[in-house]
């Protein structure tokens, strides 16, 4: 599928598909090795996926990441175990972990991406954090 996406002009894929992502970084790795030139990237999930996009064509370094979206489950579950332990487990509610609690985000690795995007990235972080702008829990149309 990545590849016939890439071949249509895509140039970047953000996967959120676990595992079988890897074959989107296999294929945008097999495009650089076969045009050093061309630019197409891949959006990892869940945790920083740098080291999945780096590529060597002709001793030269390459990387395919362009960034990775953050979900930090970590921080979810040190939470609920805290509260079990304390007495304090919240069954039957949902809690939602975001921006404030800083458990998704983007990854610490942003070689790929210029300044000015990480710039704008987190001015409307700021925004969504403050309330300013809602994020809908529903696409719209």
């Amino acid at each position: 599928m990545a590849s016939a996406m890439y071949n249509s002009g895509v140039d970047i894929i953000y996967h959120a598909a676990g595992g079988t992502g890897n074959g989107v970084f296999t294929e945008a790795k097999n495009i650089k090795q076969k045009d050093p030139n061309k630019n197409v990237w891949v959006i990892g999930v869940d945790r920083d996926q740098v080291d999945e996009g780096k590529v060597s064509v002709n001793g030269k370094d390459y990387n395919v990441t362009l960034t990775s979206m953050i979900k930090r489950v970590d921080l979810a579950v040190q939470d609920l175990s805290k509260k079990a332990k304390d007495g304090k487990f919240p069954g039957g509610e949902q809690i939602e972990y975001g921006l404030n609690e800083d458990a998704v985000g983007i990854s610490p690795s942003k070689d790929n991406v210029s300044d000015d995007v990480l710039k704008a990235v987190d001015e409307w972080k700021q925004k969504i954090i403050k309330g300013e702008v809602k994020v809908p829990l529903k696409p719209t149309k």
